[in-house]
């Protein structure tokens, strides 16, 4: 016998920019997190429904984590690096300096998240034109898109913001130009968020149309005219002072960025599910869904042909996974919604004090507090007389109407740690119930779907994962890396440095299922009769709404 030397292995660097922090993982060519790291950033709410943040903070965090997980690794074993991040819109002047997005003159809050509703009134002009580019957004554009926001900051921030504005960038299209000094924007940020097609481009009818014919006039170099597929490689690679910034070499391999929701799809839509007894082995990927939940949820769907589903953005072309179409739905409240829901009630200071003498997390607690209270039930049987209706920051898809109000019916004068864990179960019904009402618009099109894959914070949580299955009555699938939208990012890490042929080749040898969780099917009529009072309540949410606007 004699010894070989052992290869060295393959490390790729993902970064996500979530909405409250920004984490790294450092990831092997098997698609192992072999180092994670995370570090929140800052959110500004200088008044209702505007919430700001700075680009400086958040690339700091970004150095400070990336230092962290590369900490002791042989700096030649790590081939490549991919950002993904929430799509926020991030301003810059003509030197790259930051803008304020604000009336304060505020230049380090230069970025417009993208949960900010304060284009609501530029929106609706931009709905109004029912011009031929909205039927790639589902026919309404949300507020939460580029133009309405940059239609705003014309109106409203003219001589501070708009005139003195060198570069507008979606937030992962700020990472990677930050990475390597080439302003490329990402195929995925621009289609999904800005209305360029695959096809045709930008629309200069478009812009004219809705009042920024300035942006054709520079030839779209303040939004982009250089446009990379995503994981296709930026520039030269990492940049001397950005490679000092981030603790890597000069020169490692930059990949053209995600949406944050769209490197955790990415992460693990593709994965081998072969000796799961799953209905999509064999079948294409298309039949699979991947459904991204933190602070907001989406829904990515592929297929092979476009699929117009009303109140559903997309189709677009190569969004995610190359040469397919994504179809993306979304809830704008998941996680954000059931924080709220728990932190407000007044039992939340006795749930705090009992989960931190038992040494859980307060939902480790309220998921054990409701099989104490269940008794001889099934636990989402507990809420037969509770229902809500989960739009507290308006309704994304499949409604698209960001007016609708959130609602609770069932409500008794009851205080307690019971009735906290009951609302919360509620919630999160709610939530899956909101799935269920994408999916099937999703299918109704013309998508054929009957696999879930779950990643993101709120796939943690066993009761929000076992709701989903049930309420949708298919099988949940979780990936063996619960960070999956790290393991997106460093896919596209993969792909740039040249390791692997294809997006789909790194997809299926990172993305690792974890476990897989069945629905319960002797439950399906009770969830059927919530789903018919969960459709109701919206339908009683307009009609009082037509009732009082006749006053």
């Amino acid at each position: 016998m004699h010894s070989e030397k052992q290869a060295p292995v393959k490390y790729y660097v993902g970064i996500d920019v979530g909405s409250a922090s920004v984490r790294a993982a450092l990831v092997d060519e098997f698609g192992t997190v072999v180092a994670h790291a995370d570090q929140p950033i800052q959110i500004w709410e200088p008044q209702p429904d505007h919430y700001e943040q700075s680009s400086a903070d958040i690339w700091a965090a970004c150095c400070s984590v990336t230092k962290k997980v590369v900490c002791g690794v042989d700096a030649s074993w790590i081939r490549g690096i991919g950002f993904d991040a929430t799509c926020s819109l991030v301003v810059v002047d003509k030197q790259f300096q930051p803008l304020a997005v604000n009336c304060e003159g505020q230049n380090y809050r230069n970025v417009i998240m993208w949960m900010d509703h304060r284009a609501v009134s530029q929106v609706g002009r931009i709905n109004a034109t029912q011009h031929r580019v909205l039927s790639y957004v589902g026919g309404v554009m949300s507020v939460e898109m580029q133009p309405p926001k940059l239609l705003w900051i014309k109106e409203n921030l003219h001589e501070s913001c708009w005139d003195k504005a060198g570069y507008f960038f979606d937030l992962p299209d700020f990472l990677s130009w930050k990475a390597t000094g080439v302003t490329a924007r990402s195929l995925c940020t621009v289609v999904c968020k800005w209305t360029y097609t695959s096809d045709g481009g930008w629309d200069d009818s478009f812009w004219k149309m809705i009042g920024l014919e300035d942006l054709v006039k520079d030839e779209y170099e303040k939004i982009g005219n250089h446009i990379l597929s995503p994981g296709e490689p930026v520039g030269k690679g990492l940049t001397p002072e950005a490679a000092k910034d981030l603790g890597l070499p000069e020169g490692i391999a930059v990949a053209a960025s995600l949406i944050d929701a769209h490197a955790g799809g990415l992460g693990v839509i593709g994965a081998d599910v072969k000796g799961y007894n799953l209905p999509c082995e064999n079948q294409p990927i298309t039949s699979r869904v991947a459904v991204i939940c933190g602070t907001s949820s989406c829904h990515m769907g592929v297929s092979e042909t476009p699929i117009f589903v009303p109140g559903v953005w997309g189709p677009y072309f190569s969004a995610m996974v190359p040469g397919l179409w994504l179809n993306e739905g979304g809830q704008s409240a998941t996680g954000k919604l059931i924080d709220h829901v728990v932190r407000g009630h007044a039992a939340f200071p006795e749930l705090q004090s009992k989960a931190a003498t038992s040494a859980h997390s307060i939902y480790t607690y309220l998921n054990s507090h409701l099989d104490v209270i269940k008794k001889s039930l099934p636990v989402g049987f507990l809420t037969v007389d509770l229902h809500v209706w989960p739009d507290f920051h308006g309704n994304r898809s499949p409604l698209t109407d960001l007016t609708l109000k959130g609602m609770v019916v069932g409500l008794t004068l009851s205080r307690g740690l019971d009735e906290l864990a009951l609302i919360y179960l509620a919630t999160i019904q709610a939530i899956a119930l909101g799935t269920r009402h994408i999916l099937e618009t999703m299918q109704a099109a013309g998508h054929h779907i009957n696999t879930l894959f779950l990643c993101g914070g709120l796939s943690k949580n066993p009761i929000f994962v076992q709701m989903h299955a049930d309420i949708t009555g298919k099988p949940v699938v979780l990936s063996k890396e619960v960070e999956s939208v790290l393991v997106g990012a460093a896919i596209l890490g993969a792909c740039a440095s040249g390791d692997f042929a294809s997006i789909q080749e790194a997809m299926a040898k990172m993305g690792k299922i974890g476990r897989v969780v069945q629905p319960n099917h002797e439950h399906k009529r009770f969830y059927d009769k919530k789903y018919e009072v969960f459709l109701k309540l919206v339908e009683h949410q307009k009609e009082y709404r037509s009732i009082m606007n006749s006053v």
